[in-house]
């Protein structure tokens, strides 16, 4: 265990500023949810619905930035040892990687986006089976469909700042956003204050307009208070391709598991979309129920990965096992709590999203999120040692393969299994597509102190 009271002050302020980050981003969704949820169950499913297609996305956009991450805090580490001869170098590297990003990045957007404009309503009925439901997600997915590439590029930017340690700028964005969002979803959903009723289409409306402000938020951030990347779209553009190989060799296993694992997330919300809409309804609530409550947890996995990956830059072996073995701990405690928070606020929850809830999505709620309060636990210790420790280690291959295996060998089929030819009650097929986060703690565990996860990724300046 690290004694080094400097360490905790650092790592406390870093990951309390990613949880508030991702806090403030999942209010966005989740306030429309709320705000739609007094509207009208069958607008707030709708939503919940489009909601996936934006999750597969974010999984594929953080999965570009991701291996951003990676290489940028080894890099970072390595610089604070060779500062004076490595800063132009590092900058250089830097951009390099990001250009990479937004290259990935915004490819996926634009094919996410053509797929939602061509073929908006074969999609949501692979999701649910019915058709009020997914007539609002049609509404839905004509506007807010414009935000996937605005979305992509803010966070690949954003990506690339917390790869150094700059984290405050996120959650600025997501606080402008939200209170933005908040506004015109009262004034658009509504009609309040004289403006017109527009139910799930003012949501997006809002949503787009959101979108618009972060980026330019971020844009302005990047071109007059950044002075250590030095981003411009220039350099962006017209990177050294030689750090191209570099990227794809890390973030090309990122890719796969984040999206197949959006994937199943689509095929999961599939199953229990098609067991009726109050299953649909009750679902979205355990999910953004779990984002808001959770976020402490993926708070620290990100900030776990960036101060592993800045230890092995900086070629610190001996600090790296003490540091391991106290940010599980941490983990540890944190799932605990998080699951105990999740467990005691059911109902006040249920009470602020369930506006428009029939007697049985209320039910079903209560017990969708009393299965997320237990395998909270898992998750937090799992998650956060698997994407943060190592894959911030530079092993992102490790959590691609043990997830492909767990997801579409194990809990895919044994829950489509549960939910249509042995008809289990919706709690348990609900469980069994959750339990995943309970059993996988053993496979990251024996990864974790094998040690093998340890790679450095960095290359000096001679070899470029």
């Amino acid at each position: 265990m690290l004694r080094e009271k400097q360490f905790y002050k650092t790592f406390s302020v870093l990951a309390l500023s990613l949880a508030l980050h991702n806090l403030l981003s999942y209010s966005v969704n989740m306030m429309d949810m709320v705000m739609l949820g007094r509207y009208s169950q069958n607008a707030m499913s709708g939503v919940s619905l489009c909601n996936q297609v934006q999750f597969m996305l974010q999984m594929l956009v953080e999965g570009a930035g991701e291996g951003a991450v990676v290489l940028g805090a080894q890099y970072w580490g390595s610089i604070l040892t060779h500062f004076d001869c490595y800063n132009a170098w590092f900058r250089k590297s830097t951009r390099g990687f990001d250009g990479a990003a937004m290259r990935f990045g915004g490819g996926m957007a634009v094919v996410m986006f053509l797929i939602v404009r061509l073929v908006p309503e074969q999609l949501l009925n692979l999701l649910s089976n019915d058709p009020l439901v997914i007539a609002e997600g049609v509404r839905y997915f004509q506007i807010v469909s414009w935000t996937y590439i605005l979305f992509t590029v803010t966070n690949i930017l954003v990506a690339s700042l917390r790869s150094v340690g700059i984290v405050s700028i996120g959650y600025v964005i997501s606080f402008s956003t939200l209170c933005i969002n908040i506004c015109l979803n009262y004034l658009l959903i509504y009609g309040n204050c004289g403006f017109p009723e527009l139910g799930v289409q003012g949501a997006a409306v809002a949503t787009l307009v959101s979108r618009c402000i972060e980026l330019l938020i971020v844009i302005l951030y990047l071109k007059f208070r950044e002075k250590q990347l030095c981003l411009t779209l220039k350099k962006l553009v017209c990177m050294d391709t030689s750090y191209l190989r570099d990227y794809i060799r890390v973030s090309l296993p990122v890719l796969l598991n984040q999206a197949q694992w959006g994937a199943a997330q689509m095929v999961q919300t599939g199953i229990l979309g098609h067991l009726g809409g109050d299953v649909t309804a009750a679902n979205a609530i355990a999910v953004q129920a779990y984002q808001v409550l959770s976020v402490v947890a993926y708070g620290a996995s990100s900030a776990s990965g960036i101060v592993v990956g800045k230890t092995i830059g900086a070629g610190d072996r001996a600090t790296l096992k003490r540091l391991v073995h106290t940010l599980e701990v941490l983990f540890s405690a944190i799932g605990l709590l998080t699951g105990l928070t999740i467990f005691l606020l059911r109902r006040p929850l249920l009470t602020v999203f369930g506006g428009t809830l029939t007697e049985n999505a209320c039910r079903l709620s209560m017990q969708f999120m009393t299965v997320i309060a237990v395998t909270t636990v898992g998750t937090s210790y799992q998650v956060a040692c698997d994407n943060g420790i190592i894959r911030g280690g530079g092993d992102t291959a490790f959590s691609a393969k043990m997830n492909l295996i767990s997801m579409w060998l194990i809990i895919v089929p044994l829950s489509a299994l549960a939910a249509f030819r042995w008809e289990l009650v919706p709690v348990v097929v609900f469980f069994l597509l959750k339990w995943d986060q309970l059993y996988k703690i053993i496979p990251v565990a024996i990864r974790l102190h094998s040690w093998k996860w340890v790679k450095v990724v960095t290359r000096n300046d001679s070899e470029v």
